[in-house]
């Protein structure tokens, strides 16, 4: 992957799927090579299958965007931790941590969660 500004780790079922960056080109995303090789593994969506390959954007990806809140919980999250509402990337680390679904997002900057491997 191209030099990273900003990292997220992607849990799906609270256990470590791979990396989402933010680089001068987009973004790109990466499944984790242990996750890939777990029995069961699901993919992040549909449009993202389990594959080795990165998935590169100039946009947020829609799925990720797609977590992230709308509306007066998007407000609130604005306000709380000063996130311009352009910044999707800095939104989708702060406020995606404990989202509705399967998959969460959480800074890789983060301390580790209790009972899910960090990178």
């Amino acid at each position: 992957m191209a030099g990273a500004y900003r990292e997220g780790c992607v849990y799906i079922q609270n256990i470590f799927a791979g990396i989402i960056k933010e680089t001068e080109e987009g973004y790109e995303f990466a499944y984790d090579e242990e996750y890939l090789s777990r029995e069961g593994a699901v993919a992040v969506s549909l449009t993202m299958p389990l594959a080795e390959k990165e998935y590169k954007s100039v946009v947020l990806f829609p799925f990720f965007d797609g977590l992230i809140p709308e509306g007066w919980l998007l407000d609130m999250a604005r306000r709380n931790w000063k996130i311009d509402r352009n910044d999707r990337f800095g939104l989708l680390l702060c406020v995606c941590r404990d989202c509705i679904g399967d998959v969460s997002i959480r800074n890789k900057t983060d301390k580790a969660i209790p009972g899910r491997r960090n990178p």
